[in-house]
């Protein structure tokens, strides 16, 4: 072949090289710009995504973090469960706030993810998630997307309807799915109606976002769903579903399902803060742990409490109201207003909308069908506003739009619905592929809502994707909401099963995220501000490596004198001060996990060799063009051996 022929081939495919990329590039620019016209032929790189998402893990125990419209996963927030990408639960610093009243537990059930809120609006401060299965509740800070503190609900059978927020964030709502005797203790199970109760509690969250148990209200013993508290005009109030109230204990599938109707809880928390300080309040003895991340010391601590307050309706009038909602409800939304609350009933052949003005008027002329446990339920016609007809089967769960509509998931029909507030109608439906539960409408929970899309969030995939084996991914679909009809423009796969989502527009998030971790703010007792700094010291059979990590070698990098059975505390203080320079650490036959140490950051991991030997250690994270040198050796000597302890750096 000639030069000159090879150089027509170089040029031609250049040429169909530049065709092919400008239009892939172009057709990708579209599709991810999700169904706005896009004036221009080519979008940046990084420019695609207006919104955050995030996503609860389901029985991951995590919150995943998506771009919106481009469905891309940015990354995984740990919480309830261990992660060994990040030590989450592994490192000493973390374990700690995985701490309960039941002893360390690395795992949990997270369902719903919720944005702090300032007047009713998504404010990007941080994000809670409930722990369903030992019950809990998290707060992540969204400046570093990492988990701040964790608190356990005492007197909780499993904790489903949280952690639904006040307008301002003063309170996180939750309630018990399942409920148990109260104190729990030893009894027949088919004493259920005589012996078992629920809880509704109330987090108070201060300034600094600190957490704790402010009260609880003791309540019949039915399975206490999900939650949202007022806003606007019903702003001091929050609402909880409830179904069993049978009060079955087995077969709850038949057994469950007699009644037709069930309740929304109303609770007037504004009256519940006027009788606590009446004294109203009865202690209970109980244990609940609350664990909070010292960013200055890098380190997790773990508090124990031993008591909670308790309201009892009995003693307090008009603390709560039941509402009859039509049949074994999920979800309850609270219109933009604060005027209506719509209910998803899983068996009901309509959506119940109440209202909030008529509740109170019902109130006002005692318009009772009865009490429970001195919890007067209110007549249905007294309170509903309409009901939306022919709404799907099976549905569960509204958001809003703020232009006058809400969008109903109906998980058996597998379909959104859009229907008009005040008229009722159904106006549009797409299908959801497939058995949708929750729905996502960006700032859809808030006064103000962001609109523009609603984000399905869908159980089951069959066909929807490649297959892999029997675990298939779970999955989201992202749908237009700004003209007349929903248009389908996304499916993308989530991590766990996604229950739950919120949404926020990027910049409110992007403006607050920390991007310098200064090294002399390093608080943490073991951690070093400089590589001169490093060392190692013996005491007995504990030995502290006190390590430095910079691109690209560690300080030391060559250990010896360690023996057969010491216990090694690795305290790795990433030197690094910028944002996206993190490294990461690991020795051969480590039995927790890796670590990954974030900037200005001391990181503590335990090692217990086993065997004498001379064994590596490395970096786990990429970090530069000499990553791969970035490593150093342990040497280990037999018991009773008297090699003297040395490290150094170089020469």
């Amino acid at each position: 072949m000639n030069r000159r022929y090879f150089k027509t081939l170089l040029i031609a495919a250049a040429v169909i090289g530049a065709f092919v990329l400008f239009h892939y590039g172009c057709q990708e620019s579209k599709d991810l710009t999700a169904g706005d016209v896009a004036e221009e032929v080519y979008v940046a790189p990084g420019t695609y995504d207006d919104f955050y998402l995030f996503t609860s893990g389901g029985f991951s125990g995590h919150i995943g973090v998506y771009g919106l419209p481009s469905g891309r996963m940015f990354r995984v927030i740990p919480v309830f469960s261990q992660d060994p990408e990040k030590a989450w639960g592994y490192s000493e610093e973390s374990k700690p706030m995985l701490m309960t009243s039941h002893g360390f537990i690395p795992w949990d059930d997270a369902h719903h993810p919720k944005l702090s809120q300032t007047e009713g609006i998504a404010d990007g401060r941080w994000i809670f998630i409930n722990a369903n299965n030992t019950p809990r509740v998290a707060r992540v800070d969204l400046t570093t997307f990492k988990t701040a503190e964790i608190i356990e609900i005492p007197n909780s059978g499993g904790n489903h309807g949280s952690p639904f927020l006040t307008e301002n964030t003063e309170y996180v709502v939750a309630s018990t799915r399942f409920s148990v005797p109260i104190p729990n203790k030893d009894v027949p199970i088919d004493s259920y109606k005589e012996n078992f109760k629920g809880t509704i509690s109330f987090i108070k969250v201060v300034d600094d976002g600190e957490m704790d148990i402010a009260f609880q209200i003791l309540v019949p013993g039915f399975n206490y769903d999900l939650a949202h508290a007022g806003k606007g005009s019903s702003h001091g109030w929050a609402f909880f579903t409830s179904y069993n109230t049978e009060q079955a204990n087995t077969l709850l599938e038949v057994n469950a399902s007699q009644n037709d109707k069930d309740f929304i809880a109303a609770v007037n928390w504004k009256k519940a803060e006027e009788y606590i300080a009446q004294g109203k309040a009865k202690t209970f003895n109980t244990s609940y742990f609350r664990n909070y991340f010292d960013e200055k010391k890098h380190m997790g601590f773990s508090e124990e409490k031993k008591t909670v307050k308790v309201l009892l309706p009995e003693d307090c009038p008009g603390l709560i109201y039941y509402l009859p909602t039509p049949k074994s409800p999920h979800g309850v939304d609270v219109d933009p207003t604060g005027e209506y609350i719509a209910a998803g009933g899983k068996l009901a052949s309509v959506i119940p909308v109440h209202s909030f003005s008529k509740m109170l008027e019902a109130i006002e002329n005692e318009e009772f069908e009865t009490t429970i446990d001195g919890i007067p339920v209110l007549k249905y016609e007294s309170v509903i506003a309409g009901e939306v007809q022919n709404p799907g089967l099976g549905p569960l769960h509204t958001e809003f739009d703020g232009e006058g509509y809400g969008y109903t998931s109906a998980f058996i029909s597998s379909e959104i619905v859009k229907w008009k507030i005040g008229t009722w109608e159904v106006v549009d439906r797409i299908p959801a592929y497939y058995s949708i539960g929750h729905l996502c409408v960006p700032g859809g929970d808030t006064k103000k809502p962001w609109g523009k899309y609603v984000i399905a969030l869908n159980k089951i995939t069959k066909d929807r994707y490649l297959p892999t084996g029997p675990e298939l991914t779970q999955s989201a679909q992202l749908i237009d909401i700004t003209g007349d009809k929903m248009k389908l423009l996304l499916d993308f796969p989530t991590i766990g099963e996604p229950h739950y989502a919120q949404a926020i527009p990027a910049e409110i998030l992007m403006k607050n995220s920390v991007k310098i971790y200064p090294i002399e703010e390093n608080e943490h007792p073991y951690g070093i501000k400089a590589e001169k700094d490093a060392r190692v010291e013996r005491d007995g059979n504990v030995v502290h490596v006190y390590m430095s990590t910079i691109r690209t070698h560690f300080a030391p990098d060559n250990i010896e004198g360690i023996i057969v059975g010491d216990k090694v505390y690795f305290h790795v203080t990433n030197l690094e001060q910028d944002w996206d320079i993190p490294h990461g650490f690991a020795v051969k036959g480590m039995q927790n996990s890796e670590l990954l140490v974030m900037p200005g950051v001391t990181e503590t991991i335990v090692w217990t060799p086993k065997e004498p030997g001379v064994y590596p250690f490395y970096c786990t994270d990429f970090c530069s063009a000499l990553h791969q040198e970035m490593s150093g050796y342990i040497r280990v000597s037999p018991k009773g051996s008297n090699v003297k302890l040395s490290y150094g750096t170089g020469k």
